[in-house]
């Protein structure tokens, strides 16, 4: 056997959290280092944990989205989040990918199936469901066809901070969650979005990001 496995669990339920720990703590190789609702306090407390995995239920993405799971990841080298009990969700999914998540497991997992997964995580392995692990080839298929680092031709009008914004919105961040990573407020971005809607003749964020897709207009 290996070196234990120290995680941190995160969920707004009290009696999933009890739960869970008690699962957890009868295997040897795991040590629930703490658990705990999400606070203001939970990033820090994440990072002086020592924990190698977290484990996060849905509850927690429920209440403030995947933000948290950027901010742990950047607070904490190496950490290994593990979302569970989620929703057979594409969106959701490629979100969680997004944020930095190394695993996504459904809500009709079993306890076994949780204990593969952080076995899996902890191995530098990532886990998801195979009926969405399509999803996310034909995102980076797709992505790799235009989407990231691209120079939109003049042609669509938009500015270098407006095609900055296109593989943001692809990837389904909300105006709060992309002002964050820009280091801009949130009604810079929904008015830079607006002027992009009206460039590209667009109704919709996500029509944008097909417009520039389809056109393929790339330098």
């Amino acid at each position: 056997m290996g070196p234990q496995i120290d995680i941190f669990l995160l969920a707004q339920n009290r009696l999933l959290l009890e739960a869970l720990a008690r699962i957890l703590r009868k295997r040897a190789e795991f040590a629930v280092v703490h658990a705990a609702a999400c606070t203001s306090d939970t990033v820090g407390m994440i990072a002086n944990s020592g924990c190698k995995v977290l484990l996060i239920d849905s509850s927690v993405t429920e209440t403030v989205g995947f933000q948290l799971v950027r901010d742990t990841v950047e607070a904490v080298a190496g950490l290994k989040v593990l979302m569970i009990g989620m929703e057979e969700d594409v969106q959701a999914f490629l979100k969680a990918v997004g944020a930095g998540a190394a695993g996504y497991v459904l809500k009709d997992a079993s306890a076994a199936d949780v204990v593969a997964a952080i076995r899996a995580v902890a191995r530098d392995e990532a886990v998801c469901p195979s009926r969405l692990c399509l999803s996310l080839f034909r995102y980076v298929a797709g992505a790799l066809t235009g989407l990231p680092n691209v120079r939109v031709k003049s042609q669509l009008g938009l500015t270098r901070r407006q095609q900055q914004l296109v593989p943001l919105i692809a990837q389904g961040l909300t105006n709060k969650e992309i002002a964050s990573q820009l280091n801009l407020s949130e009604q810079t971005i929904k008015n830079h979005i607006h002027r992009m809607l009206q460039k590209v003749g667009a109704e919709d964020r996500l029509s944008v990001v097909e417009i520039v897709k389809v056109n393929q207009v790339f330098l």
